[in-house]
């Protein structure tokens, strides 16, 4: 079983069952199985036959399977030791993958104008995941959540993924940062630290992300507020000093080119367990290559391209009104109109490597995730309310503490 693969341009499996790169080194799509633009107008046009084709390689020594080695460009072969070149693009390769995509000529031609995909696709009732079937599995379980799934796969057509970030960090080393994770979160059972040396269950997957490009001129008018103080006296007739604000109008402009917008293109992980796995080091995407899937799986987009679109507008606006503040200055601000132009919006389809990691303790299960490039840690943990109930009466006895020791000092 893999998870549903979008690759911008498929693999076409030879004689043997492994996929055949072209001279640029990218998986070259079968003539009779690349999609086909959907033709509105004619209904007698048929649908393009699936993509089955499995993301596994045999070694050509052994007959085993090949799996991608992270943090090498190399497929290496667990029985015999076998080491596999993947073969690498050349700097025409790396452009195309690099290039960004029109997002108005996206939205405007549809399927025409897009590098598509078809696969048979199951969707996991528990968590929304999308999952494909190698031809010869039936039954399998979900990745994210360990749900047991049935084939009754139906096609799914999809734009394909340009460009991914390769796994740099191992499994062993993924299971090593989670260890030093457990072992270093405050307020936690004391069992969870001798429950991280036994590690916890991990999965590699490719997670999809859509980046998005803008320029932008925003036209703004507000107020700026600068803080004075005065003397005033109260009840008793004693002068304090109280803080006033002064404001005058202010409005201008402010431009910002906004580069690789980065919105998660699923829903099967938790947004912000993966918003915490930033940042990406997005300049070192590969041209898309099924080599690298090898031994991983791969999930595809449940986020439309639209959708995804409308989450970076809400990133760039949240960015823009910061540079509309800074701009104003002062002490406080107000923004009473902002007019933004947007123009040159393009976007890429890419897959990023992240390790999903699962751990049982209380009765509960808990999940982890790690960026496989950095090997940063975000998940869900159990909490010791024993240790909070006890850290926060002592907090409470040294401020009484201190207290007293003011009162007292006061006395003298």
């Amino acid at each position: 079983m893999r998870v549903r693969v979008g690759p911008w341009g498929a693999a076409r499996p030879s004689k043997t069952g492994a996929a055949r790169p072209d001279k640029t080194g990218a998986a070259r799509p079968d003539k009779a199985g690349a999609a086909r633009p959907e033709n509105d107008g004619d209904a007698d046009v048929p649908a393009p036959p699936p993509d089955l084709a499995p993301s596994q390689y045999p070694c050509g020594n052994c007959g085993a399977i090949l799996s991608y080695q992270p943090g090498e460009h190399v497929l290496t072969c667990a029985f015999c030791g076998a080491v596999t070149e993947i073969a690498q693009g050349d700097d025409r390769a790396r452009a195309e993958a690099m290039r960004e995509r029109d997002f108005a000529a996206a939205l405007r031609d549809g399927a025409a104008g897009a590098d598509m995909e078809v696969t048979q696709t199951v969707q996991c009732d528990a968590c929304g995941a999308h999952v494909t079937f190698d031809p010869n599995q039936h039954a399998a379980t979900c990745p994210f959540c360990a749900t047991p799934l049935v084939a009754d796969p139906t096609p799914d057509r999809h734009i394909r993924p340009q460009a991914l970030l390769p796994f740099a960090i191992p499994e062993r080393e993924a299971q090593e940062r989670i260890r030093r994770w457990l072992s270093g979160l405050w307020f936690a059972p004391n069992g969870l630290k001798k429950f991280a040396r036994t590690g916890a269950s991990l999965s590699g997957i490719y997670t999809p992300y859509w980046t998005f490009d803008a320029r932008t001129e925003n036209a703004y008018a507000g107020e700026r507020g600068d803080t004075y103080f005065v003397t005033v006296r109260g009840a008793d007739g004693k002068p304090s000093q109280v803080a006033r604000i002064r404001w005058r109008p202010a409005s201008g402009r402010v431009r910002r080119g906004f580069d690789d917008v980065l919105v998660l293109g699923a829903t099967s992980l938790p947004k912000a367990d993966t918003d915490a796995l930033a940042p990406w080091d997005l300049h070192a995407l590969q041209p898309y290559a099924r080599d690298y899937l090898a031994g991983f799986r791969a999930e595809s987009y449940t986020v439309p391209l639209q959708d995804g679109y409308a989450e970076a507008r809400r990133l760039m606006d949240d960015q823009i009104r910061r540079d509309v503040r800074a701009a104003i200055g002062g002490d406080q601000q107000r923004i009473a109109r902002l007019d933004t132009r947007i123009s040159d919006v393009t976007f890429k389809h890419v897959l990023l490597p992240v390790w999903v990691g699962a751990y049982k303790y209380g009765g509960k299960s808990w999940r982890v995730v790690i960026n496989g490039r950095t090997g940063s840690v975000r998940g869900a943990r159990p909490w010791s309310w024993s240790k909070i109930a006890g850290a926060t009466l002592a907090g409470l006895a040294l401020a009484a503490l201190a207290l007293w020791l003011f009162q007292q000092g006061g006395v003298r």
